[in-house]
């Protein structure tokens, strides 16, 4: 089979499109064909060896979720049979034509999509809909707070807030993002290029601010994102783009009972996975078949020309998903 292999930790040029050996199915395992595979931030990470890939997992195939057709079974597999079109969640390896995963973390894809638009969907759906519903317990009536909005995981939670009740306040620094937001529903749009995102919240809010804020960047704005929650506000943290490190005022936490939360799902073990990818396929699948929720696809580049998908992303340049196929 042919792979996308890290040649050394680097830059975009790194990236080179190579010969590998074919995986084998274990037992409660699948083989899938790949023929999508969206791109995400921690493959960028790991291209620049920053995000070493967990034990077990190809450390120089980059790739976190596909989008496929099953054409091998592991022993004791039940769900599904050859010829089956899934997508899912790997710990890496996605950027290869064939991965293996266990059964019971692969999703089916709804009738009649494209494997462009369903390789866009496991890494940030399930992210948002993990981070906001199972974790922080977004309802009905609350205000969230989304930074990153126009991001893969951003456009996700968005969908996922509004099918769930919620008000949403997004950030970006582009205008062009929030734009294109605000047709998914967004009903606060925050451009951080031109005023202080904590300003804007408490405008929107009336100085209450916000139940719930999904946290995709971190770094030195995070006092300024604890101001904006209300008190027993709840935080997310998903993503580290502006950095690990923040000056906070411990009193706000501690006054305001905040609850704070962290949360990755790359190394998360098999049970945990598995029933994240169940709940997913009970509360978010239908709503994804019946197109109340969709993929938001930027741009699909042939897998060979992976180092120029990793650059549009480093540019944030894209709204929504990059996606890398093999057709």
């Amino acid at each position: 089979m042919r792979a996308i292999f890290i040649a050394k930790a680097g830059g975009p040029e790194v990236l080179e499109l190579r010969d590998a050996e074919q995986p084998a199915p274990a037992e409660g395992e699948i083989l899938v064909r790949v023929h999508a595979a969206g791109v995400n931030r921690a493959d960028v990470l790991q291209r620049m060896g920053k995000y070493p890939a967990p034990p077990g997992v190809p450390a120089d195939i980059p790739g976190l979720e596909y989008a496929g057709e099953v054409t091998a079974l592991g022993a004791g597999v039940t769900r599904w049979k050859a010829g089956d079109r899934v997508m899912g969640l790997v710990a890496g390896g996605a950027y290869a034509e064939y991965v293996v995963t266990h059964e019971d973390t692969a999703l089916a894809i709804p009738r009649g999509w494209s494997n462009d638009d369903a390789g866009a969907v496991p890494e940030v759906f399930l992210t948002a809909y993990d981070a906001l519903i199972r974790q922080v317990h977004l309802a009905a009536g609350d205000v969230v707070l989304i930074h990153a909005v126009g991001s893969g995981v951003g456009t996700a939670a968005l969908q996922i807030a509004k099918a769930f009740g919620a008000t949403v306040i997004g950030t970006s620094r582009s205008a062009a993002k929030l734009k294109s937001a605000l047709p998914l529903g967004l009903d606060v749009a925050v451009d951080t290029s031109r005023e202080r995102f904590g300003d804007a919240v408490a405008r929107a809010t009336a100085g209450r601010g916000v139940d719930v804020v999904l946290d995709l960047i971190g770094g030195a704005l995070w006092s300024e994102t604890l101001g904006t929650l209300a008190p027993r506000g709840r935080l997310i943290l998903v993503g580290l783009t502006a950095g690990r490190s923040a000056e906070v005022d411990l009193g706000v936490i501690l006054g305001k009972r905040l609850t704070i939360v962290g949360t990755t799902l790359r190394a998360r073990p098999l049970a945990e996975k598995a029933a994240l990818t169940g709940d997913f396929a009970r509360d978010v699948l239908p709503l994804l078949a019946g197109e109340r929720l969709r993929p938001i696809v930027d741009h699909v580049f042939p897998m060979a020309e992976a180092a120029e998908a990793h650059r549009r992303m480093e540019a944030d340049a894209h709204f929504g998903k990059l996606v890398l196929n093999w057709a």
